[in-house]
């Protein structure tokens, strides 16, 4: 008796699932659009470039001449460590890093080859909310801004500072 009670339903449920299967597919309501992210929440992009907004740092630069035995040049907030071995004769290093809406550091003389790789941390305390959100990468950049690659990159959230190895000079800025 019992099964003849559920019985029914259960015809009725599985004729009426076979009719909504065979017709035509049942109408979609209008794709659900999100509002754009507010700059005042969030902080601001570039954009399409990829490289972080941050509040301009002060202008820094630093001149150091580095040997074979290594060195670190302190740039603002930033820190270039160059290991031993990675130079075979000595060389005078200047670091530039403008006071401007990303945080970036031109490293003279353009085109210099380390024979090991150096590690350039930089900072993005002074960046937006979504630049200490989402992963950052070190990028390297032409003169325009544009990226040219990333550097293999690790982020520390905690420190604000992403650090990546580079084996030549050039720009390098900091890029989500």
């Amino acid at each position: 008796m019992k099964t003849a009670r559920f019985r029914l339903p259960a015809l009725l449920l599985g004729a009426t699932l076979v009719l909504l299967s065979c017709g035509e597919p049942a109408p979609v309501g209008p794709e659900l659009q999100l509002p754009a992210p507010q700059a005042d929440l969030i902080g601001s992009l570039l954009g399409g470039t990829g490289l972080l907004s941050c509040r301009p740092l002060a202008y820094a630069s630093a001149t150091q001449t580095v040997g074979p035995s290594g060195g670190v040049i302190y740039v603002g907030p930033h820190v270039l460590s160059i290991p031993a071995g990675a130079l075979s004769a000595p060389v005078t290093i200047t670091a530039i890093s403008p006071s401007e809406r990303v945080n970036r550091i031109n490293f003279q003389p353009a085109g210099l080859v380390f024979q090991k790789a150096a590690t350039l941390a930089m900072s993005y305390s002074n960046c937006s909310l979504l630049g200490k959100l989402l992963p950052k990468h070190i990028a390297y950049t032409d003169d325009s801004l544009n990226i040219l690659s990333y550097l293999l990159s690790l982020d520390n959230l905690f420190a604000k500072r992403v650090t990546g190895q580079l084996n030549h000079f050039s720009n390098y800025a900091v890029a989500w």
